[in-house]
């Protein structure tokens, strides 16, 4: 299967950089934050080979997957993967605003 282009919103990024910069201060170095991006890194990897993977959302072209603590939402348009957004599964689900971020 051909690999599909990965982008993200730019309210992902800030998620997953609020995540890793939540970390960094929490724990007074940068060890965990690193070993959590390479473990995101390796998932968004994952659906970029295999974008049918995750679970299916209520919307239509929306996708879920969960690695470890996190669930990453992501849309699939022609040959491209957006990263809709980073979710710490131990957050308020009520926080979420998924409506607001699906193109």
């Amino acid at each position: 299967m051909a690999k599909y282009k990965i982008e993200w919103s730019t309210d992902a990024k800030l998620d997953f950089f609020d995540i890793l910069e939540f970390y960094t201060k929490r724990n007074g170095n940068k060890a965990y934050s690193k070993k959590l991006y390479a473990k995101i890194s390796k998932s968004i990897a994952l659906i970029s080979q295999n974008p049918f993977i995750g679970t299916p959302t209520d919307y239509d072209s929306v996708r879920t997957i969960i690695t470890g603590d996190y669930q990453i939402l992501y849309e699939i348009h022609h040959k491209l993967l957006l990263i809709v957004f980073v979710w710490d599964c131990r957050r308020n689900p009520e926080d979420k605003k998924i409506e607001q971020r699906i193109t």
